[in-house]
């Protein structure tokens, strides 16, 4: 069974008299340890299921499974111990984080909400998170405001992995990012892929990123699933009028994706 399975998920607004479907009728799958990446131009619903999945806004039909329990039908306290299983790395941590909070508070909050370790616990709990995702335990004591873009990744997903989730959604996670940088926080996801299983709902309109990283893609067009299949096999010959106006746009991707074909 996977892992989370999203069902015919809807989500409409209301602009002025008009009413728009954000998403309409998506339906996917992810399993334990595997990358689905959500593609397609802007405006397309890929943050808007992101904010679905993680309960951030709630559905107006559609049925969301996760760790083989309905997602949807949860509240309170029950939603809660579920929702450590799945977390998120946004963009920009600078917006997701006070920025004048240290790396310990940014790391500590976590383990204290969700009960995972002691508070006489925690400081070590920290400094082996920063260990895990690359960094030196003495950043603790820093700023967010004062590491630098790539730290600032990093310690989202130090954050994002101490609750010990099952499922991490990545909404543009790299896009920010320097090329060289980029690259390393790619290898640090793969890795903790390979050692701990951690699946990942990769949002990204990169297509060169997803097709380095993910398993399968998911390429949407004005809310609807326009294409699905294995990443390779989709950008290298979308069938979609989207995914080859999406192809078409990169000319490095393109460069690649004909160099692998000689």
């Amino acid at each position: 069974m996977s892992l989370l399975t999203v069902s015919n998920l809807t989500k409409r607004y209301r602009r002025g008299e008009k009413t728009i479907a954000a998403v309409d009728d998506v339906t996917f799958h992810i399993d334990s340890g595997e990358t689905v990446a959500l593609a397609g131009p802007s405006g397309s619903g890929k943050s808007t299921i992101a904010r679905l999945v993680l309960r951030l806004i709630e559905p107006d039909a559609g049925r969301i499974e996760f760790e083989r329990g309905d997602f949807l039908a949860l509240s309170g306290a029950a939603l809660r111990v579920r929702r450590a299983r799945l977390q998120m790395v946004f963009q920009d941590p600078l917006a997701a984080f006070n920025p004048r909070a240290t790396v310990a508070r940014v790391l500590d909050d976590p383990l204290r909400i969700h009960r995972i370790a002691s508070r006489p616990e925690r400081p070590r709990r920290v400094a082996e998170l920063l260990e895990r995702v690359g960094l030196t335990a003495g950043l603790a004591t820093r700023a967010i405001h004062e590491i630098s873009g790539g730290q600032r990744q990093r310690v989202a997903i130090a954050r994002a992995i101490a609750t010990k989730p099952s499922l991490i959604v990545l909404d543009e996670a790299v896009s920010a990012l320097d090329v060289s940088v980029r690259g390393q926080i790619l290898d640090l996801l793969l890795d903790l892929q390979r050692q701990e299983r951690i699946a990942y709902l990769f949002i990204s309109h990169d297509l060169g990123v997803i097709r380095a990283i993910a398993h399968r893609i998911v390429l949407l067009d004005a809310g609807q699933v326009a294409e699905s299949g294995d990443a390779r096999s989709v950008i290298d010959a979308a069938q979609s009028a989207i995914g080859k106006a999406l192809v078409a746009a990169v000319p490095r991707l393109n460069r690649i994706i004909r160099q692998d074909a000689s």
